[in-house]
Formats: C-alpha cells, structure tokens, sequence
C-alpha cells in the first residue's frame, strides 16, 4: 500500500506504547500538530521532550495579534497585507487585523505562496492558483499519484513543491508543466511533514529534516551548500525532524522554525547561527512549529487560529545574542 492511501484510511498508530486511532485529517495534525494528538495525554515512556532553557530572554515582544475565523492551515504576507489560509477559505487581512477580503478554496491545504498578484494553494496532490478576488486563474494535479505535498515556494523561475512521499522537489514552471525533480545528493529524510523550502536572492532552501540541516539548490536544481547539526542547544536542530519552516528575513539572513520545544532561530544563508529570536514561552508554548513571516521591522507569526505581530524590543535585546549581533537588521527598528 503506498503512503498517501494509507495517509486516507484508519489505522492504529503505536508511538512510545501510546496507541492512537487515525483517521483522515488526523494523520496530517499528528505531525504538523502533534499537541493535538500526542501531548494533551498522558505522556508515554520515551516521548520527552527537551527541557526549555528557564534563562533565555527573547529580543522581541508580542505587541497585538487577532484570531482567525478557524485553525490556521497556512499563512503568507505581501505587501501590506496577510494571507490566511483556513480550512475551505483564504481571508486576507491588513496588519491590524482588518479584513480586505475572503474566498472559498477545496479543504486541506498544506501551503500557500504569493506570487505576483496571485496565490498560490498547496494540497497534498494538487496545486491551485488564484487571484486576489478569489478567481480560480489555474490548477493542476501532482506529478504523480502517489505524491503527498507539504510545502511550496513560488518565484520567476517556477513552483518548487516538497514532496514527502516521494522525498524529492517538484519543480514546475509558472504554467503548470513539470520541468524537474531534485534530489538531496545524501537523500532527503522526511520522518514526518516538515519539509519546509522557501526561495531567496535566486537561490531554493529546503530542509532535510532528518538530517537536521537546511539544504541549498539553485533555481536550475544543481545542490550549492548545507548546514546544520543534530542538538538542543542554540544554533541546533532537535528532534526527529527539524526544522519544520524556512523563511527568508528583509536583509538577507534566514530564519528557521522548529517544532517539539518551538523556537524561531536566525541564520545567515552560510549556515553561521545568529540568535534565537523567539522561544517557546514568548510564543505561546505546545509543541507544533509556529508558522513565521517577516513583514518590514515585524515578525508574523501564527499557531492554532491566532495571528501575532512581534516587534523588536531594545531593553529586552541587551540580555541576549540578537542585540549583540552586528548585522545591520530592519527587524531592529524599535517601535
């Protein structure tokens, strides 16, 4: 039986003793959420999870945020303006949390990307584009049926599409007809659905997260660069499977999201560790990876049904690496 028809039927699920029945959409929340399944029991032998550091002080405070009108799927910014994807519609709000507008999409979508004018919607075997009125512009179906999506990213050169079935990149062109499929030279590792790519300066960066490390492609599929470690410690990916979520910054530097203990972490794209820029406690604890975005001098960040703006804080900063940290960064801009 091949993964994406087992992913559409029950099944009994053995995790560190614990046994959980599964269906449908639960499959995916097991992974994308696993608080949901996982940790709102009673913990099993073998499921503990790397203790928090009680010392660290992020650099950035949560300033205002708004909920959603249901759990949040994907999230993606342009311009002024925040994309929202829930289950069976796309709401775009301005940043104080007022809506521009909404439109009604199939249910399941795993990601979302802005591009040019149009969104771009990720399911697991097929991609949707749409424009800002909600006008369904394109669409086409995965490359093959046994492909189970996770992530996209979208630029002049194509739709780079995570596969996690298939352990690969799809690489479409703007029209929808395949141009390749790359491969990891070491081979992707995918234990669950974080498989997270983005795309920056002319260059794809995707995780490898079993392996624990972030991976570099250009736009053609040749493999540049990797870095990253296995660890609990700053600057280090824990877990089976981290990080979960790439995001570029406005000045060049990457950051990474990370799920089990949740943290946001800043890069530079050669892989040398900035800062943890938030942790679990400034972000609201659980255990899923939060969904980040950078939106001028703010950090966007969603988990659950709720959408938090975060802004850097001076006094805050001077007890930690990122107000020690060089790099002349838009983020620093105090409000």
């Amino acid at each position: 039986m091949d993964r994406r028809n087992f992913l559409k039927i029950s099944g009994s699920l053995v995790v560190g003793g614990v046994i959980l029945s599964v269906v449908g959409r639960g499959m995916w929340n097991m992974f994308k959420r696993p608080d949901k399944l996982f940790y709102d029991s009673k913990r099993a032998k073998g499921t503990e999870l790397l203790k928090e550091d009680a010392d660290f002080v992020s650099p950035y405070r949560r300033v205002y945020g708004f909920l959603a009108p249901d759990e949040i799927c994907a999230m993606e910014v342009e311009g002024g303006s925040i994309y929202i994807a829930t289950p069976n519609n796309i709401y775009v709000y301005g940043l104080s949390g007022e809506l521009q507008t909404n439109f009604s999409t199939p249910s399941d979508v795993r990601d979302m990307a802005v591009h040019d004018g149009h969104v771009y919607a990720l399911f697991p075997t097929r991609i949707e584009v749409y424009d800002r009125q909600g006008d369904m512009t394109q669409a086409w179906d995965a490359c093959s049926e046994d492909s189970d999506y996770c992530s996209l990213a979208v630029c002049g050169e194509g739709v780079f599409v995570t596969d996690a079935a298939n352990k690969h990149i799809c690489q479409y062109r703007l029209d929808g007809t395949m141009a390749r499929f790359i491969e990891s030279p070491q081979g992707f590792i995918v234990p669950s659905y974080c498989f997270g790519i983005t795309y920056m300066d002319g260059i794809i960066y995707c995780s490898n997260p079993g392996r624990h490390r972030v991976e570099s492609y250009s736009t053609e599929g040749e493999y540049l660069a990797a870095f990253g470690k296995s660890g609990a410690q700053a600057g280090a990916f824990s877990g089976c499977c981290n990080p979960a979520i790439l995001t570029p910054s406005n000045n060049g530097e990457l950051l990474t999201s990370e799920k089990g203990i949740p943290r946001i972490s800043c890069y530079s794209t050669d892989g040398a560790f900035r800062s943890v820029l938030l942790d679990s406690k400034a972000l609201g604890r659980g255990h899923a990876a939060y969904d980040v975005r950078v939106m001028k001098d703010k950090l966007i960040v969603t988990g659950g049904d709720k959408v938090s703006v975060y802004q850097y804080d001076k006094r805050l900063s001077q007890q930690t690496e990122c107000g020690r940290c060089e790099v002349d960064c838009p983020l620093k801009i105090e409000s």
